[in-house]
């Protein structure tokens, strides 16, 4: 379930679940204990019933008992009224009763009682209820000699059900107060055990976006290995990037000997009238160079950790550079970027990106070269047009769509819209290509405000 890759969510389901195991089991020992505890209120007073029947009970001259005063409660009197006596000999024939007895009698156990032995059971009752009974063996002079008498004295379960269940319904409110201040104090725990976790996510969130380089401040020590391993983690990938790019620049500069060698060969060999030949060997050499100087971009690329940087410098820096070209010259250059605008990008990266975009432009343009920059979503959308011949509209697609060679799509789409597109897929950017108003190519890059989000 989605829902439970959530570890909030997660502990919080843990402890509704253990709240709520505690809380029944509490309702049901309190239940329990509030039971035995109505039983021995109960049983105190059925004991005190008992002592008066045994107070009050007399025989005549011929050996019949009888109760001089019976027990003083209204039940007693009332028939089925849930408060019952019974007196019976010792083989267990009735010989009085309660009148709310009326006309049944206490089916009690047929076990064996000692002379003053308090017992307590329970029987079935009159109108298929249940009673509580407590019962001795009492010995008692008589006329005729001594006689031992069975006196049982008993109460309607049902009134003890029915206080337990009061007692049940008058707790059950309090159970859940308490089960909702216990989840309160869940909740609390929680977000503060989490709130390291939510630190060190928004520490990892700022080096992406280029605001610090490793995790700081002290961490509980259950995540501090973790800090640690992503601290070594980090620092080893900063050192495999030098050496990429310092392995690019050897490269580079192992190359650019033998490629200085080759052009050298192609102007001996044009000067022998090799032409189609020297046209040969430099077209190889010029894809040798693209590649390379490709590759370097790349491994100067700083993979979307960026700080925010202001447009309009690095905009006019690059304006500034090609203008002193021979192509740029010749050409007007319009900047419509806002002072106040900035992109979440490298500033290197993006002098590259401009950079590749407007010498693009630069070469292709004839009178004029446009650049504008506006706030997008967060991030930004930087806009490079020109008044040049373009590039058709099926080569545009090839050149924009996902897995196209953008260094062999024809005119206006060489090496440089490949850095282009390499930079902003580091970014979670993308290019698109278009149509100009001044009626060349609209080169449009969306820099998203993560990596990743959206252009």
């Amino acid at each position: 379930m989605p829902a439970l890759r959530s570890l909030r969510l997660r502990l919080m389901l843990y402890a509704t679940v253990v709240v709520l195991a505690a809380l029944v089991i509490t309702g049901i020992g309190l239940a329990r204990l509030f039971e035995r505890h109505a039983e021995r209120r109960v049983g105190q007073e059925l004991d005190v019933h008992l002592a008066q029947l045994v107070g009050e009970l007399r025989f005549d001259a011929e050996g019949r008992p009888s109760v001089l005063r019976q027990p003083a409660d209204p039940r007693f009197q009332q028939i089925f009224g849930g408060l019952y006596w019974q007196i019976t000999d010792a083989s267990g024939q009735p010989l009085l009763r309660s009148r709310s007895l009326w006309d049944s009698e206490m089916k009690l156990d047929k076990d064996q009682l000692r002379p003053g032995e308090l017992h307590v059971h329970k029987v079935p009752g009159p109108t298929e209820s249940t009673l509580l009974v407590h019962e001795k063996i009492v010995s008692f002079p008589s006329p005729q000699g001594e006689r031992q008498l069975r006196i049982s004295v008993a109460i309607d379960t049902a009134e003890t059900d029915e206080l337990v269940a009061a007692f049940t319904r008058d707790f059950i409110p309090a159970l859940v107060s308490l089960g909702v201040v216990l989840l309160a104090g869940f909740a609390v725990q929680v977000s503060a055990g989490l709130r390291p976790m939510r630190r060190l996510r928004e520490q990892i969130t700022a080096i992406r976006e280029g605001r610090q380089s490793r995790l700081k401040g002290p961490v509980p020590s259950e995540i501090a290995p973790l800090a640690e391993e992503m601290n070594e983690l980090l620092e080893n990938q900063e050192k495999e990037m030098v050496r990429a790019r310092d392995r690019a620049a050897d490269m580079a500069h192992g190359l650019k000997t033998p490629l200085t060698a080759l052009a050298t060969d192609v102007r001996r060999l044009r000067e022998r009238g090799e032409t189609e030949i020297a046209a040969d060997i430099e077209d190889v050499a010029n894809r040798m160079r693209r590649h390379m100087e490709r590759e370097l971009a790349r491994a100067r690329l700083r993979h979307g950790r960026a700080r925010l940087v202001a447009l309009a410098p690095v905009v006019s820096a690059v304006v500034r550079t090609l203008r002193r070209t021979p192509q740029g010259e010749r050409l007007i250059f319009e900047e419509a970027v806002p002072e106040d605008l900035r992109a979440p990008i490298d500033q290197d990266d993006l002098a590259e990106l401009l950079g590749n975009l407007v010498e693009n432009a630069t070469r292709h343009a004839q009178t004029r070269i446009r650049l504008g920059a506006a706030a997008e979503n967060g991030g930004c959308r930087l806009v490079v047009e020109d008044d040049g011949p373009g590039i058709p509209e099926a080569k545009r697609r090839v050149v924009a769509g996902r897995g196209g060679r953008l260094d062999s799509s024809g005119a206006g789409a060489g090496l440089g819209l490949a850095i282009v597109s390499d930079i902003l897929t580091a970014y979670g950017g993308r290019l698109e290509l278009g149509a100009s108003p001044l009626g060349g190519l609209r080169a449009t890059c969306h820099i998203p405000l993560r990596p990743g989000g959206p252009g």
